[in-house]
């Protein structure tokens, strides 16, 4: 397998390593008589916003970095333009957009700002693997059928054309759920502002109750009833100051309980040993973004920190704090490379069930251990990963539109290498805690429209295991 890996790298670099540099972003447009003058004030006598058939014109404006009547200088312009395409881009509203000047008298310049917009509304049939991943679904549990949630999810994107969002999902077959969801980023006049209410209630017939020692989840099945019951309210205020920070205060109010066979298998499943566990959590999290594409950057930083609190007894109580954060940087053309990393840390240390979870779960996944899990009350992550575009294509649809007459792919090849480490005082027994955990392999990402993102990974572990492995997400 080693001869795969070093033909995959020098496949990786051959092509177009010494060509020139590839335009940044497309459509931000300087005049050739602008960019030959050198520290030139310049003045913007308007901005003016077309395509926008529902969103509404300030929510635009709000992520541009200029504004009607800004003094700039030439030597900013250029770059201005850039950051407003991909800041307005990033918002998830539109499929395209482009920011130029589209006329210039004297010192003064008028600036164009042209968007295609997304569809926002999807009654999109709902079917989900209850599983953690596709390859423990398709592998472990034999492409079973019955382990597979149905429904509808009903998504308002941009409802009131502000860029808020109204979600419904209605869930039957393996598991019931029902979720409502409101938010609306900008309350207030100055944009900076929004909110986030929602409400769910589920209930699931299997229960991952407890973690073996080969750290393999170990689950309950009950045919006749609901292993657990989950009902919560939950509300968070943002506050927005610039394009690129982001501030969220969220508080939930949460009843959860598991059935009296859960129970008697995993005492310690809840804090308080019972089989009803009624809380009240509190979170803040800190975000920033800056890069060319959120959802696949090549160029940037996003970066996350985060501190949570649950309960208000000592028997509840859990402090959790952590960050996690990403850095992209082009070294040739077509090529760069991700730095990822996250650690976070659980107190007090306890027994709880509900309390360990860490490896295998939301950003904390190794590449090539997909078939694990590793609890632990604190842990490190750390990625590395080359990329290289090798391919692009546009596909013309059938359909007579504006906005949705072409679907963009790209193609990227990438090797990757991840290390993690997981905690625990209490658990010494298994595979991978307190020990160090490691992965190295070679993949293909897939990335279009609507923030596609699909990732075919040959993985090799620690363990010497070694396969492919398929995903249809991003870490952020």
């Amino acid at each position: 397998m080693r001869y795969w890996i070093i033909i995959f790298l020098f496949v990786f670099f051959m092509q177009e390593t010494f060509s020139q540099s590839a335009k940044i972003v497309d459509a931000a447009v300087v005049p050739d008589s602008i960019q030959t003058k050198k520290d030139v004030i310049i003045f913007i006598g308007d901005v003016v916003v077309t395509g926008n058939k529902k969103t509404k014109t300030h929510i635009i404006l709000r992520e541009t970095t200029f504004k009607k009547g800004d003094q700039i200088s030439t030597s900013d312009l250029s770059k201005k333009l850039i950051e407003s395409k991909q800041l307005i881009y990033n918002t998830g509203l539109f499929v395209d957009d482009s920011v130029y000047i589209s006329t210039q008298k004297g010192n003064v310049v008028f600036i164009n700002i042209d968007v295609k917009e997304r569809w926002y509304f999807f009654p999109l049939p709902y079917f989900i693997l209850i599983d953690r991943n596709f390859n423990q679904w398709w592998v472990q549990e034999n492409r079973s059928l019955a382990r597979v949630d149905y429904g509808m999810k009903f998504m308002q994107n941009n409802f009131s054309g502000q860029n808020d969002n109204l979600n419904i999902w209605l869930i039957n077959g393996y598991d019931q759920q029902i979720t409502t969801r409101y938010a609306l980023p900008f309350i207030d006049k100055k944009l900076t502002q929004g909110i986030n209410v929602g409400f769910t209630y589920s209930r699931q017939r299997e229960i991952n109750y407890a973690t073996s020692t080969d750290n393999q989840q170990v689950f309950l099945k009950l045919l006749d009833d609901y292993s657990r019951t989950f009902t919560r309210f939950d509300f968070t205020y943002s506050y927005r100051p610039d394009q690129k920070i982001r501030h969220y205060f969220r508080i939930s109010y949460n009843n959860e309980s598991i059935a009296d066979t859960v129970y008697k298998l995993n005492p310690t499943y809840y804090p308080n040993n019972s089989t009803n566990f009624k809380y009240v959590d509190f979170g803040y999290y800190f975000r920033y973004y800056n890069t060319d594409y959120n959802i696949y950057p090549t160029k940037g930083i996003i970066g996350e920190a985060f501190i949570y609190k649950r309960g208000l007894d000592k028997v509840s109580n859990l402090w959790q704090i952590g960050f996690h954060a990403l850095y992209s940087k082009p070294i040739l053309p077509k090529t760069f490379f991700h730095i990822e990393t996250a650690a976070s840390i659980k107190f007090p240390s306890r027994d709880y069930f509900i309390n360990q979870p860490l490896f295998g779960y939301g950003y904390y996944n190794i590449r090539g251990m997909e078939y694990y899990v590793v609890d632990g009350t604190a842990g490190a992550l750390g990625k590395f990963t080359l990329y290289r575009e090798i391919f692009r294509y546009i596909y013309k649809t059938p359909f007579h539109s504006k906005t949705h007459d072409k679907i963009p792919f790209k193609f990227y090849l990438k090797a990757y290498s991840d290390a993690g480490y997981s905690y625990s005082q209490t658990i010494n027994n298994s595979l991978f805690n307190n020990k160090l955990m490691y992965s190295y392999g070679v993949g293909l990402d897939i990335v279009s429209i609507y923030d596609f993102v699909f990732r075919f990974e040959y993985s090799f572990n620690q363990l010497g295991n070694n396969g492919l492995y398929l995903h249809a997400h991003n870490s952020f």
